[in-house]
């Protein structure tokens, strides 16, 4: 490290106390005495660290030396610009100038206006914009003559030239840039430059390197023209084939694509060596190698599972009825009530007409071509004077549990019922007191019987007595409002039995009624009724929206039923709104109820509404339910409705 000044270290030490500061968090002067005295003594970085772990841990100190040492360095590159000129370095200066120009008029010859402008020039220390271009020009003319000269020089046959013949570099003066515009580091390389080739000139003229000959190549004025031969290769004037430079790409990108072509040549090469060694192969071997197919979506047939749903149902009704026939040929006799237990089975309808069915081949011997006597033989043993009733089926409306009509009660016998359930109660407490095995309960005390019940301890105390009363019945009124709360429903429990209210059970049979109403597709709020009132009754159906005919069919209980068919006929207004016939008059609008009845099942789903263009797509979607009769029964009253109204 540079031995640095007094007054150096004066600057630079607000800048080494912020340093400490940066690194330990606070100041520190003994630290900052140590850093400068180190300073001070010229010591290298790794002194100075050591120095410092003295007084800081050593990871620390690493970091407070480099700071210390990249203050310095900054500092000296602040300081190294140039100084102003003493009275001593101006006379040096002055000095080489003229050496410089006397170079320059012994090595060629240079304008005496260019001399004149640059002594002025230096002496004045200042140049205008205008003189720096003059002299720029002038520069460049001079470089155009030395390359012509270069091109005159005398050449052998492998173009030698000695190097005494070559020209003397002239400074940077001669090219019209005066010494004194140049920096003290460029007027030193400039002096080196005039040294080495003064050494040279000297060397040259005793002869040592007189032998050495320069090969300097003679640049063409024009490029090489591109000669090829008949096979495409490049060639010189005389006929030689010239290797031509390559350019080797240097980006990334380039380098990558040009390994990705080579490495697709050689697998290209590869695979043709293999295809050679492949050639030969036995045309009798089959082997074909194993290709995996692509797996592709595989979609069901519609109806398919519809189908097997019907199978199982034939299957398990089929069983059912062999059973209960075997059960009957038991009770009455029959002495073959194995083979009517072992049917076959039929998974389908049978279209064709059997020529005898099953019930017969219990009495018959073979079939009904077995002939005795001109007449069809039987089995005389399976027939007696028995009669076998079929079994009675119950019907699908009937209830599964057998249903009472409720008793209602009036209120005298109500309150007689609840009195003697509560005498019934009072006398099972009773008897468990007398048991022990509940404790008696406490006497029950009011205000009002206080002195009755307690007699003369209420007349002790009577403040604390009161007290004893009223926490009692606190306790009893809290006890019922507790009892009162759990028996309360929830939130979810008050919604179910809501909903179980209003709920019918269908199992037994569903009850269905269609309405049909002139038009019903510009009534945005009478459609909103229909459609609220069905979802809040939880009745299914829908709504067919055709021209002149909008049919609606919902299915329910009965209560839903008597509901909804109020809402139909009597709360809507129907009459209020005016819609146009065929003919093209207007008309007012109208429901009609056009058939109620009952079904097995539901044959819709939520009501929903759809709108069909034709009559054919309506009668399509009703089919598409089962229940393509509703539509017939509908439109039909539609179309004969106004001839019944003439």
């Amino acid at each position: 490290m540079a031995y640095i000044s007094k007054k150096e270290l004066d600057e630079l030490k607000p800048s080494i106390d912020k340093a400490v500061y940066k690194v330990l968090g606070l100041n520190d002067s003994s630290l900052l005495n140590c850093s400068i005295h180190c300073l001070n003594s010229g010591y290298d970085r790794r002194k100075t660290v050591d120095k410092l772990s003295s007084y800081v841990d050593n990871k620390k100190a690493v970091r407070i030396a480099d700071k210390i040492f990249d203050l310095i360095e900054d500092f000296r590159a602040q300081n190294s610009k140039p100084k102003k000129r003493t009275h001593e370095d101006t006379r040096e200066y002055e000095k080489e100038r003229d050496r410089d120009y006397k170079r320059a008029k012994t090595s060629s010859s240079k304008p005496n206006e260019l001399e004149r402008d640059a002594k002025t020039d230096s002496n004045k220390g200042k140049v205008s914009n205008n003189k720096i271009k003059e002299m720029m020009e002038n520069a460049q003319k001079q470089i155009e003559e030395r390359k012509k000269t270069m091109d005159t020089l005398p050449s052998s046959k492998n173009n030698n030239v000695n190097l005494s013949s070559i020209p003397n570099i002239p400074p940077a003066s001669i090219y019209g840039i005066p010494m004194g515009l140049l920096n003290r580091g460029d007027a030193d390389k400039a002096r080196k430059i005039a040294q080495l080739q003064a050494q040279i000139k000297n060397k040259l003229s005793t002869g040592i390197l007189g032998n050495v000959v320069i090969q300097i190549p003679v640049m063409p004025d024009k490029p090489t023209p591109l000669i090829l031969d008949e096979e495409g290769r490049t060639v010189d004037k005389s006929g030689k084939a010239v290797q031509l430079t390559q350019v080797a790409p240097t980006l990334k990108a380039n380098i990558r694509a040009k390994k990705r072509e080579q490495f697709k040549a050689q697998l290209h090469d590869k695979t043709s060596e293999e295809s050679t060694e492949n050639k030969f192969f036995d045309n009798r071997i089959g082997i074909k190698p194993a290709i995996r197919n692509k797996r592709t979506l595989r979609f069901h047939e519609p109806g398919k599972f519809l189908q097997q749903a019907e199978r199982l149902r034939m299957k398990a009704q089929l069983e059912k009825l062999q059973n209960e026939i075997s059960q009957i040929a038991k009770k009455t006799g029959i002495s073959s009530a194995t083979k009517l237990a072992l049917i076959a089975k039929s998974e389908g309808l049978i279209e064709d007409i059997p020529q005898m069915e099953w019930w017969d081949s219990v009495i018959l011997v073979d079939n009904l071509d077995t002939m005795v006597n001109g007449k069809i033989a039987t089995k005389d043993s399976a027939i007696n004077n028995l009669v076998e009733h079929p079994t009675q089926m119950r019907c699908p409306y009937d209830p599964l549990k057998s249903v009472y009509m409720p008793v209602f009660l009036t209120k005298k016998e109500r309150k007689k019922l609840r009195r003697q359930n509560r005498r019934e109660m009072w006398k099972e407490e009773q008897e468990k007191i007398r048991l022990g095995l509940e404790a008696p309960p406490e006497p029950k005390l009011r205000i009002s019987n206080l002195m009755r019940v307690l007699g003369t301890e209420a007349v002790q105390d009577p403040t604390k007595i009161e007290a004893h009363v009223r926490e009692q019945m606190a306790k009893r009124q809290k006890a019922h409002e507790e009892a009162n709360a759990a028996r309360r429903l929830t939130a979810d429990q008050k919604r179910d039995k809501k909903i179980k209210k209003i709920k019918e059970d269908t199992s037994t049979g569903v009850h269905v009624s269609v309405y049909r109403i002139r038009d019903l597709h510009e009534l945005a709020s009478k459609k909103f009724k229909v459609e609220t009132n069905a979802k809040q009754l939880f009745m299914t159906g829908c709504v067919v929206l055709y021209p002149d005919c909008c049919v609606v069919v919902v299915e329910g209980g009965p209560k839903q039923q008597k509901k909804y068919r109020r809402l139909m006929l009597h709360r809507v207004k129907w009459e209020e709104d005016t819609v146009k016939d065929p003919d093209g008059n207007e008309v007012p609008n109208k429901c009609v109820l056009v058939w109620e009845g009952t079904s097995k099942q539901r044959n819709f789903g939520e009501l929903k509404f759809k709108v069909v263009p034709t009559e054919k797509m309506a009668r399509e979607h009703f089919k598409k339910h089962k229940v393509e009769h509703y539509w017939d029964l509908a439109y039909s009253g539609a179309v004969l409705e106004p001839a019944m109204e003439s």
